[in-house]
């Protein structure tokens, strides 16, 4: 793993005993001595410290130094209202392309003078690149790679971190908070992350990651987290992971996240349309798209994962989707699953069979998340 790069909480995770795998191009660890199951538990109980500095952190300041400026060269690259966005506020995004496709999700947040930007580590050069390309005339883009970036996760997490820093207690969920002071180390934080959990996520320098880390994994609530229970965490909150739930061949409709497209986005909205792919994207929202993202509950303990094709019959019948994210959820206590099928079977407890290993087993359409969300709003 010579050649991955690393974070800046790298020697800390190995210190730990964390096992290192090649992921988004960076070393990281997928779980820690605890395991992956306790670990999962653990943040559902109480509260698990992840490390995602491997995401990217980038700045988009408008030349004319306007909030409002930023925000609307913005919504050249996003079916959202950026505009809106109050100050001290995040919301979550997704760049699209000409087809309607998504590029990359992320999260913005209007810190008041200029947008700060978060976006998945294996789309971020990408995603640089296309902002540069597209908002450069408008606007300074400035990427931070001199930041690390821990998210604290689960229901114990505000009682944690409150004791180091009393005010993050009154922020709700996606408030962002700049210059905290947490035990003597300045940060930005917003209440969100990526489990369905409670929680933060922290913008700290790189120089003072690890003393922040070190501070927060003293805490008696605190462990350290891995990318597998951050997976299965995020399955269970029905939260979709680019690349493999959403990509370039799925649209924000299909993705069933249309929740994200606010109405002043929308057709017959104040700024309709005028992002990449707005015709098909639009089109979908009032129409409908051929086909849609679902959660799968499979019967029996066989985990369906990634690729396994779904038919509407036991034998013969037809292929009418595909599990995109699978596996054992340990809240549940079962396996779970979210993938795409077509609109038509796309009903809550529609009845539908997963091919494993050349054998059909059957699971249901479900509500998702499987594990309601723990947010504080």
């Amino acid at each position: 793993m010579s050649d991955l790069k690393q974070t800046a909480l790298h020697d800390l995770h190995v210190e730990l005993g964390a096992k290192m795998v090649p992921f988004a191009g960076y070393s990281m660890p997928v779980q820690y001595p605890l395991g992956v199951m306790k670990e999962h538990v653990h943040t559902r109980a109480a509260a698990g410290l992840f490390d995602v500095s491997h995401m990217g952190q980038v700045v988009v300041r408008a030349k004319s130094c306007s909030y409002e400026d930023a925000a609307l060269a913005m919504e050249s690259l996003v079916p959202v209202d950026v505009l809106g966005l109050d100050e001290m506020r995040q919301r979550y995004a997704m760049f699209t392309d000409p087809n309607g496709g998504i590029l990359d999700d992320l999260m913005l947040a209007n810190l008041g003078d200029h947008l700060f930007v978060v976006v998945n580590a294996g789309c971020k050069d990408d995603d640089i690149a296309l902002m540069k390309e597209a908002l450069s005339d408008r606007c300074d883009i400035e990427v931070l790679d001199d930041r690390a970036l821990l998210a604290l996760q689960g229901p114990k997490a505000e009682a944690a971190l409150a004791r180091l820093q009393p005010s993050v207690a009154e922020m709700k969920f996606m408030d962002v908070a700049r210059d905290v002071d947490i035990d003597g180390i300045t940060v930005t934080l917003s209440r969100s992350g990526y489990t369905g959990e409670d929680g933060y996520e922290i913008s700290v320098a790189n120089a003072d990651a690890e003393a922040l880390a070190r501070k927060l994994l003293a805490l008696e609530e605190v462990e350290p987290i891995g990318l597998g229970a951050r997976d299965s965490l995020r399955l269970e909150g029905g939260l979709c992971l680019y690349g493999h739930d959403i990509d370039t061949t799925t649209t924000p409709v299909e993705a069933a996240l249309n929740w994200a497209i606010q109405k002043v986005r929308r057709n017959d909205g104040e700024r309709a349309g005028g992002f990449p792919g707005a015709g098909v994207v639009l089109q979908q929202l009032t129409d409908g798209a051929p086909r849609k993202r679902v959660g799968l509950l499979p019967e029996g303990r066989a985990p369906m994962r990634e690729g396994v094709a779904i038919f509407d019959a036991a034998e013969g019948g037809n292929e009418v989707g595909t599990v995109t994210s699978g596996g054992f959820g340990p809240t549940v206590g079962g396996p779970v699953a979210m993938g795409y099928v077509s609109a038509e079977h796309a009903k809550v407890d529609t009845p539908l069979w997963g091919e494993v290993r050349g054998k059909r087993l059957p699971l249901t359409v479900t509500k998702m998340p499987f594990v309601a969300a723990n947010f504080k709003r």
